[in-house]
């Protein structure tokens, strides 16, 4: 009796275990999923992913020596078209985290009415402690170990955290260096976010953070309020934050803070974004220092007093720790994956509104669209229509998810997710189970 007594007690001991990135996706697919009763069998086909590849591959160090680096390419759906979804360079990078991120995809390419599913994948390394050179090699290598595993009909890759559009150049020179001659050319669009000179789309770097933008602003119209004043916040000052900013910045609103990997910032009377991105370029990519403002710990990043808060880092950062202490009424949502369940249960009893991930953020994928398409039919978009569809698209997957919300009286994720989710589900239905 006395044993027993004494594993309940460090039972009651025992700290509830820190949630990942699989388990937030999981709950909150799950959620939707029940909302719109789906098919119990479809159910069990969009819980597990399709295919999981993980290489590991060796590269040469400038000094000569040999290391060994982990790469991964998770692909979780092509129920709706091939698999779609970044490479990130971050020491976080793991097979957990590229599952909820493949998950994620799927959801967001099917939300956005693309020929699409899923996929994400990366390298576990710091991509800050290696040169030029040996990012290209270590980023030649892992698109060989990738093999056939990637496609311009099978799955695309596109750049993500730590990775840009040199990196899609050297993916794309790769591969097609892999073909057979006659072939070469019409594997272009194996990858998006390419440079302008490469097959990329003119406007794809900015396509992310102008969907932001977007997204704010058609929140902002259904309110019938302008953006004109509003003060606002970014985490993460990288390519999706620095434009998200700059929009936000053109359209009236005025930056108060920001956070990147190195610090945090802080100017109640407003911080000129141009200034701030400028002071980056010059300083190490890092914004701490800043002159026209003052320094932040990181802690009290997210107390700042602003109307809207974009988080553009990494997933998990608004949690139950810092939920209760946030002061703005619209998180809109320009990472994957910031807001874990239980920060996000708090946040919407606060009536906090949160614009999600899959729809906030979907100009990327959107914008990815939009090369793809340019490379197959061999032609040249210019900046003005890119935007301008852009603009249209975005705004029709906000007005759908936002008009289900009211209908159904629930928040915005659940909302974008039941519409993704049921997409899929359609397609399934409609062209049944391989036996």
């Amino acid at each position: 009796m006395r044993t027993i007594t004494a594993e309940v007690n460090n039972t009651k001991k025992k700290k509830a275990p820190v949630k990942g990135m699989m388990d937030n996706v999981m709950e909150q697919f799950n959620s939707a999923a029940d909302h719109i009763d789906l098919h119990p069998n479809i159910r069990k086909i969009l819980s597990i992913t399709n295919n999981e590849i993980i290489v590991h591959f060796p590269v040469k160090m400038d000094n000569g020596e040999v290391e060994i680096f982990t790469g991964y390419r998770v692909q979780h759906n092509n129920a709706l078209g091939p698999y779609k979804g970044g490479l990130r360079y971050h020491p976080t990078v793991d097979i957990d985290a590229a599952r909820a991120l493949a998950m994620w995809m799927t959801w967001k390419t099917s939300l956005a009415g693309l020929p699409y599913g899923g996929g994400k994948g990366g390298i576990q390394l710091d991509p800050s402690q290696y040169s030029q050179g040996e990012l290209e090699r270590i980023t030649r290598r892992f698109t060989f170990a990738l093999a056939d595993n990637i496609g311009p009909e099978h799955d695309i890759p596109a750049p993500d955290v730590n990775t840009n559009s040199q990196t899609m150049a050297w993916i794309a020179d790769t591969y097609m260096s892999t073909r057979p001659p006659a072939e070469r050319t019409a594997n272009q669009h194996v990858v998006t976010g390419k440079p302008d000179g490469s097959g990329g789309l003119e406007g794809r770097d900015r396509a992310t953070g102008y969907g932001v933008f977007l997204n704010i602003k058609f929140w902002a119209e259904r309110r019938k309020e302008k953006l004109k004043g509003k003060k606002f916040i970014v985490q993460g000052f990288g390519n999706v934050g620095y434009w998200a900013a700059h929009f936000m910045e053109k359209e009236g609103a005025k930056l108060v803070a920001a956070q990147d990997a190195f610090g945090s910032i802080r100017n109640t009377n407003g911080i000129k974004v141009e200034d701030l991105y400028n002071y980056t370029r010059i300083n190490n990519g890092s914004l701490t220092g800043f002159p026209n403002a003052f320094d932040l710990d990181n802690e009290k990043f997210f107390t700042t007093e602003c109307d809207i808060c974009i988080p553009a880092a990494l997933g998990n950062q608004i949690t139950q720790k810092n939920a209760k202490s946030i002061k703005a009424k619209l998180i809109a949502e320009g990472a994957n994956g910031p807001t874990n369940v239980e920060g996000e249960k708090i946040l919407l009893e606060r009536g906090v509104t949160i614009i999600p991930d899959i729809l906030c953020n979907s100009g990327g994928v959107v914008g990815s669209y939009f090369e793809w398409l340019q490379n197959r039919n061999g032609e040249l978009w210019h900046l003005d229509e890119v935007m301008a569809k852009l603009d249209k698209k975005m705004r029709e997957s906000f007005n759908k998810v936002f008009d289900y919300s009211e209908k159904e009286g629930m928040d915005l994720r659940t909302a974008a997710y039941c519409i993704a989710i049921r997409r899929i589900e359609k397609a399934y239905i409609q062209r049944g189970i391989f036996p």
